[in-house]
């Protein structure tokens, strides 16, 4: 028997990259799907029918699918995936929320356009799909539901020229703590996948720094190597796993550390004083850098 079999998938963002390859292996999983996708550029302009194109992609390959083209940055195209899902389908088991624009630039060229865009389609997008089958799930008692979301290390790590689409990121990870422990009751897991994939937002960035993207480069690091590990997620495999950060590409899967105390000092009585914090604080950065280093040490890839 598929893993997903009977399983009902919302997948946002997949039209193209990593949503088309998430909807795929899904669907081969024996998921059926809901194909959503605006179908617009990477700054989150224009549209498409890119959407029904993978739809029949699937149902060409014997599965069942259904496209959806509703904006995730708006709360009733929330509500209209989970509507298109149990029009077509009945129920509604996975929501992965991929969705995503790029409006890189430096915090002295963006424009407020360029944030809220950003901000709109990843972070909120997130909240306005979540929200409608959260409470889905909790009036109707829907167990073994999942929920998958995109985070990135532009938010979780930093990366230059990306204020607003790191900021979304990083928001993405809270908010994803916040849900799992929500929707924890109602036996629905909630994980943050932090993604490395050359697809038609990143190639860009290569290129930009005079580097060439070869098909060996696509075969390596491409967007099917992310799908893997959104699929087990998405499976009975993963029914006691929830608030995690997995990073994964070009064959490489991990976990990430969380937000966590590495070392603290507490002073009995009264306020610090800026001398004693002059003997504490480098103590506190030679602990985060031997934490960095051990956590450096067992992240180091291990060969399969």
């Amino acid at each position: 028997m598929a893993r997903l079999e009977d399983k009902v998938a919302v997948i946002t963002g997949a039209g193209r990259g990593i949503g088309r390859e998430v909807a795929l292996m899904m669907a081969a999983e024996g998921a059926k799907i809901v194909v959503n996708d605006l179908g617009g550029n990477t700054d989150g302009t224009g549209t498409t029918m890119i959407a029904d194109e993978v739809a029949q992609e699937i149902r060409d390959a014997g599965g069942e699918a259904v496209s959806n083209t509703d904006s995730v940055a708006e709360v009733a195209g929330g509500q209209a995936l989970l509507q298109t899902a149990l029009d077509a389908f009945g129920g509604m088991d996975v929501l992965v929320n991929n969705a995503g624009i790029l409006r890189d630039r430096t915090i002295f060229k963006m424009e407020e356009a360029d944030w809220d865009a950003v901000i709109a389609v990843h972070l909120k997008g997130h909240y306005c799909c979540s929200r409608p089958f959260a409470n889905y799930i909790r009036e109707n008692n829907r167990t073994g539901c999942r929920i998958i979301n995109f985070s990135s290390v532009s938010g979780l790590y930093g990366n230059f020229g990306q204020a607003n689409y790191g900021a979304a990121k990083a928001g993405i990870a809270g908010f994803s703590r916040v849900l799992a422990l929500e929707l924890a009751k109602y036996g629905c897991t909630v994980n943050t996948i932090s993604p490395g994939a050359l697809t038609r937002m990143t190639i860009p960035l290569r290129e930009n720094r005079g580097e060439t993207v070869e098909q060996n480069d696509l075969d390596a690091g491409g967007p099917q190597h992310i799908a893997p590990i959104v699929t087990w997620l998405a499976g009975p495999e993963g029914a006691g796993i929830t608030s995690e950060i997995f990073h994964t590409g070009r064959g490489g899967v991990g976990i990430m550390q969380q937000p966590r105390v590495i070392k603290q000092f507490h002073k009995a009585a009264g306020v610090w004083d800026l001398d004693e914090l002059d003997q504490v604080v480098p103590q506190l950065m030679e602990a985060k850098q031997a934490n960095m280093e051990a956590a450096d040490a067992s992240g180091a890839r291990v060969e399969l």
